[in-house]
């Protein structure tokens, strides 16, 4: 996973919209990203998402209406995200957030291309 680096801009505000399930997070260099938890709970930098070794990790189906019910500031440099399936162990560094929001719509289609591929359903 990703660390903090001098590149790397700050979180200045994180809000979790439980309603809407999206994160919204706004960083110093003036980007802000609305983040769905879907996406977040898909992308997980957890070992159980992502695999152990070199490869795509684990294709997470069904995650659809996943929401988070915390949000849990880890040192200067993380949070960590409680969904509501039961999945915690995820740290989302500033680094990570930010690649995920920066590529956010290819990422995302790349998720769908996978899950077609594979005859999954996001529900």
């Amino acid at each position: 996973m990703a660390g903090l680096n001098a590149a790397t801009p700050l979180p200045v505000e994180i809000q979790l919209h439980q309603i809407s399930r999206v994160l919204e997070i706004a960083f110093d260099d003036g980007s802000r990203f609305s983040l769905p938890c879907e996406y977040l709970r898909v992308f997980s930098p957890s070992a159980e998402v992502r695999g152990h070794g070199i490869g795509p990790g684990v294709l997470q189906v069904g995650k659809k209406n996943v929401g988070v019910v915390d949000v849990i500031q880890v040192g200067h440099y993380a949070v960590k995200l409680v969904f509501d399936d039961g999945h915690d162990s995820g740290l989302y560094s500033w680094d990570y957030l930010y690649e995920l929001g920066r590529d956010q719509a290819a990422r995302w289609q790349d998720y769908l291309q996978r899950l077609a591929a594979a005859g999954a359903t996001r529900d």
